[in-house]
């Protein structure tokens, strides 16, 4: 077989390019190694770094908020101490000018009442005065007889009391 019969004089070439080929893919890749080494090196310090500075500014962020929120919580406790003081000075305003009406009502009515007292008091004696002229009219008219005017207004007198 022919195939068969020229594999002795091919034999030593194959070979010999077989160990060139593999010699030359030996040294690139010792030559090649280094440089992919270090890219590769070069990338994970690339991305650790990264990492790294996303870490720390979400930190950052993080004790930002905080100190927002703590900000935020002092400023609303200030606030609801400020209305609650408002408040309280508005009640106590309030309630001095709601006293000061009501004293000023107070007398007001006071004076009514007395004014109004004074006013039943003339009317009551307005009323005896007529009522003692009416008693001597009709004893004058009734029987003929004439009453002094302080036996009248004391026998009116005596009757409204009854």
């Amino acid at each position: 077989m022919p195939q068969i019969d020229q594999i002795a004089s091919i034999y030593a070439s194959q070979l010999f390019w077989l160990v060139v080929v593999f010699g030359l893919i030996l040294i690139g890749s010792y030559l090649m190694l280094p440089k992919i080494q270090g890219t590769v090196e070069q990338r994970d310090a690339r991305i650790s770094g990264d990492l790294a500075a996303a870490e720390r500014a979400r930190a950052e962020a993080d004790a930002a908020d905080d100190a927002y929120q703590t900000k935020l919580g002092t400023s609303r406790s200030e606030a609801q101490v400020a209305a609650a003081k408002a408040k309280a000075e508005a009640a106590a305003i309030s309630e001095k000018e709601i006293k000061s009406a009501d004293a000023a009502i107070a007398a007001k009515v006071s004076a009514a009442e007395a004014q109004l007292q004074a006013q039943q008091a003339a009317a009551l004696s307005e009323i005896e005065n007529v009522a003692a002229d009416a008693v001597q009219e009709i004893v004058a008219k009734v029987a003929g007889l004439r009453v002094d005017q302080q036996d009248a207004a004391a026998a009116v007198k005596t009757a409204l009391a009854a």
